[in-house]
């Protein structure tokens, strides 16, 4: 069975924090949930990483990574907008309780 959120608060300069419903709260950082955008070019470059962990990042000099909007996707996940412009992943509730805190 799929747990699901209770209560969400996106904390726009720190992260998300979730209310599961077992009662469980997790809080997953801006720069996390950045870094670990379940969008495809994000996948790609972690994909790339794992065979080379010397494959060189593209860079950003937008500074600390912030939560600019969030909109919700149906029932079942989360999109965000974070302060580098970058929208395109949907974080699904699993995927969310996949991350680590």
């Amino acid at each position: 069975m799929t747990i699901t959120p209770l209560h969400f608060d996106v904390q726009k300069e720190r992260g998300l924090r979730v209310e599961w419903d077992d009662r469980s709260t997790s809080f997953y950082p801006c720069d996390l949930l950045r870094r670990m955008s379940p969008s495809a070019d994000s996948k790609a470059t972690r994909e790339d990483l794992a065979h080379n962990p010397l494959a060189i990042l593209p860079s950003t000099n937008s500074g600390p990574i912030a939560i600019l909007d969030a909109h919700l996707v149906g029932n079942y996940a989360i999109r965000f907008t974070f302060s580098d412009g970058h929208s395109a992943g949907i974080y699904t509730w699993d995927y969310l309780r996949s991350l680590p805190q």
